[in-house]
C-alpha cells in the first residue's frame, strides 16, 4: 500500500502541476481578453500635431486643418478662415495687405504688422494681425473675431471652434473611467474621467458611446460608466454685430432701358430713344463709360445736360461702366484682371466712379463687366464690395449686370451680390449668340425661367431685374457654314412680309418660329415679338421680381412697351 502511494504521488503532483499551469494559462488568456488595456495613446501622433500647432475641433468634429500658436497668439491660415468662419477676407499679396469690407467701411491690415487702418483711424493690436509663412497667410483668430461671431477655446493640443449653437445631449460619468480612441477595452486611452464629470453625448451605440469631454477630447466611453442623460441649451456668442446692408430701391418695379451710346453725338438722341417707350420707362442707363487702360482709367461720353433732361422727364439715370466697348472700338486690349487685382488701382477706380457719378448728378451706377474669368472672380467681388460702400454713402443706386447663372459661372457669386447690391440684373438672353454658329433661340422661355429660379434662390426677389432682348437672330445654314444677322423687334413684322413667311407658335420655346429654304440655304428664326415678351413677363410676374430691363432702346415698338407698362403698373 505504501509503495503504491509512493508511485502515485508523483503522478498526482504532475497532474496538479499541469492543472495549475493550465489554469494559469487559461486565466492569463481570460485576463488578456477581458481586462482593460492600460496603454495611453501618443497624443501628438494621434492628433498629428507638433510643437506650436493645435488640432481643430469644429463643433463636434475633428477636422484636418490645424491652428498655429506664435508668440502666444492663435493663428489660422486664410483658407481655413474662409472655409469655416468668414469668407469675406480678401488678400492682396502684391501689396501685402489683408482687407475686410463691411457694409460701411474697408479695414486694412499689413502683413507682419500690428494694428489696422479704417475710415475712423484704425486701431492697435498686441499681436501681428497676419503674417506670411512661405505661401501660407496666417491670420490671428482674435482679429477674425472682430468681424465674425464664433467661440474659441484653447486646450492642450486642441483648439475648439463653435460657429453654431443649439441644444446638446449630456451624460454624467458614474465611475472613474477612460476615454478611448475606439469602442473597445483594449483601445488606447486618450484621457481619464472622474466620477461626476459631465460629457457631451455625440452618438450612443450598444455598449459604447462617442462623447466629447469638457476639454474637447472626442472618444469612446462604456455605456455602463454613463448615467443621467439630459440636455443643455448652448449660449450663442454675439461678439460681433455686422453693420446692416441698407438698400436704395425705387418704389414699385424698375423699368430700365439701356441707351447704347458710341460717341458724344449719341446724347442728342435721348428724345428719339424715349419716344418708343412712352411712359413705360422710369430708368435710363446710357452706356457712357468703358475701361480704357490697366490703371483703371475709363473713356467717357457723359453729358450733364443729358442727365438734367432725363430728370426733367421724371427718369432716373444710371450710368453704365463696362470693360469691353473701349477695347472693341480701339483694338487696345484692357486687362480687367490687372485692374481689379491691384488694391491701389481698384480703389482708385471705385473712387473715380463715385466722384464722376456725383459730378454728373447721376442717380445710380450700373456695372456691366463681362467675360470675367474664374481667377478674377474674387477680385471682382471685392470691387463690388468696395464700390457698394461708397455708393451707399453717396446715395447712389448700385446695380450689376450678370449672365444667366449656371454652375460654370458661379464665381460671379450672386449670393454675395444679393447681399451687397441694390439690384442684380440678369441678362436673360444670349442662350444662342451671334457668331456661335449654333442656331437656336436667343431667349427661350425655359432658359429665362431656369435663370430666374436660380437667381431668386440666391438673391432677394425684390432686388432681381430680368433683362429682355428686343432683338432676335436670323440663322442661315448653307452646307457646313452657319452665318447670322440681328433683326430688331420693331422690324420683325416688316421682315416677314418681305420674305413672305408665316411663323408658327412654338410652345416649347415660348416663341414664334419659322424655318424655310432658299436654294441650298436653310433659314431659321426664333422670334422675339409681343407674344414672346408677354410670356416672359408672365414668368417674371410669377417670381415677383423687382423689375425689367430692355436691351435696348431703339429696338422696340409701342406694343412691346405697352406690355411692360402694364407689367410695372404705370
Amino acid at each position: 500500500m505504501y509503495l503504491g502511494m509512493k508511485r502515485i504521488i508523483p503522478v498526482i503532483v504532475a497532474v496538479v502541476l499541469i492543472i495549475v499551469i493550465g489554469g494559469i494559462y487559461i486565466g492569463g488568456q481570460f485576463w488578456d481578453k477581458y481586462s482593460y488595456g492600460k496603454e495611453y495613446a501618443d497624443l501628438d501622433e494621434y492628433y498629428g500635431v507638433t510643437e506650436g500647432r493645435l488640432a481643430i475641433v469644429l463643433q463636434d468634429e475633428l477636422v484636418e486643418e490645424q491652428a498655429v500658436v506664435a508668440d502666444g497668439t492663435v493663428y489660422l491660415d486664410l483658407d481655413t478662415v474662409r472655409k469655416y468662419l468668414n469668407e469675406g477676407f480678401y488678400v492682396d499679396r502684391e501689396e501685402q495687405k489683408l482687407l475686410y469690407t463691411t457694409a460701411v467701411d474697408t479695414v486694412t491690415a499689413m502683413f507682419g504688422q500690428t494694428g489696422y487702418s479704417d475710415a475712423d483711424g484704425g486701431g492697435q493690436t498686441s499681436y501681428k494681425v497676419c503674417y506670411l509663412d512661405g505661401e501660407t497667410l496666417y491670420v490671428a483668430a482674435e482679429y477674425v473675431k472682430m468681424f465674425t461671431n464664433f467661440e474659441i477655446r484653447q486646450f492642450d493640443r486642441i483648439l475648439q471652434l463653435y460657429t453654431e449653437w443649439g441644444v446638446k445631449e449630456t451624460m454624467t460619468v458614474s465611475k472613474d473611467t477612460q476615454v478611448r480612441t475606439l469602442g473597445g477595452i483594449k483601445s488606447p486611452i486618450l484621457c481619464e474621467l472622474e466620477k461626476g464629470d459631465k460629457v457631451e453625448l455625440l452618438e450612443q451605440m450598444e455598449t459604447w458611446s462617442l462623447v466629447k469631454t469638457a476639454d474637447s477630447v472626442i472618444g469612446y466611453v462604456e455605456n455602463k460608466r454613463l448615467t443621467d442623460r439630459g440636455t443643455e441649451i448652448e449660449t450663442p456668442v454675439t461678439d460681433y454685430t455686422a453693420p446692416e446692408y441698407t438698400s436704395i430701391s425705387r418704389e414699385g418695379k424698375v423699368s430700365l432701358g439701356w441707351h447704347s451710346i458710341g460717341g458724344t453725338g449719341g446724347n442728342s438722341q435721348l428724345d428719339e430713344m424715349l419716344e418708343e417707350a412712352g411712359s413705360a420707362i422710369n430708368v435710363i442707363a446710357p452706356t457712357w463709360f468703358s475701361l480704357s487702360d490697366d490703371q483703371g482709367g475709363f473713356s467717357s461720353y457723359a453729358d450733364s445736360a443729358y442727365v438734367d433732361k432725363a430728370h426733367g422727364k421724371g427718369l432716373q439715370v444710371w450710368g453704365v461702366w463696362d470693360n469691353f466697348n473701349y477695347a472693341n472700338s480701339t483694338g487696345n486690349a484692357v486687362s480687367t484682371y490687372q485692374v481689379l487685382s491691384s488694391t491701389t488701382v481698384r480703389q482708385q477706380l471705385v473712387s473715380h466712379i463715385v466722384e464722376t457719378s456725383q459730378e454728373l448728378g447721376l442717380d445710380g451706377v450700373n456695372i456691366d463687366f463681362e467675360g470675367i474669368t474664374q481667377d478674377c472672380g474674387e477680385h471682382y467681388i471685392q470691387f463690388l464690395r468696395e464700390l457698394g460702400v461708397l455708393c451707399r454713402k453717396s446715395g447712389l443706386v448700385l446695380s450689376v449686370d450678370n449672365y444667366v447663372p449656371f454652375d460654370f459661372n458661379d464665381y460671379y457669386r450672386l449670393d454675395i451680390q444679393g447681399e451687397i447690391l441694390d439690384y442684380v440684373i440678369i441678362m436673360g438672353y444670349d442662350e444662342h449668340w451671334s457668331g456661335s454658329q449654333d442656331p437656336g433661340s436667343v431667349a427661350s422661355i425655359g432658359y429665362v425661367t431656369n435663370g430666374l429660379e436660380r437667381t431668386v434662390g440666391q438673391v432677394p426677389s425684390r432686388k432681381v431685374i430680368n433683362a429682355l432682348p428686343f432683338y432676335t437672330i436670323l440663322w442661315k445654314t448653307e452646307g457646313a457654314e452657319v452665318t447670322d444677322e440681328y433683326i430688331t423687334l420693331k422690324n420683325i413684322a416688316d421682315f416677314f412680309q418681305r420674305v413672305k413667311v408665316e411663323p408658327q407658335w412654338d410652345a416649347e420655346s415660348g416663341q414664334n418660329y419659322a424655318e424655310w429654304k432658299e436654294g441650298d440655304a436653310t433659314y431659321q428664326i426664333w422670334v422675339e415679338d409681343e407674344e414672346s415678351i408677354r410670356v416672359k413677363l408672365n414668368v417674371m410676374n410669377a417670381q415677383d421680381i423687382g423689375g425689367v430691363a430692355v436691351w435696348r432702346l431703339g429696338y422696340g415698338n409701342g406694343s412691346a412697351w405697352e406690355l411692360i407698362r402694364n407689367y410695372i403698373g404705370l
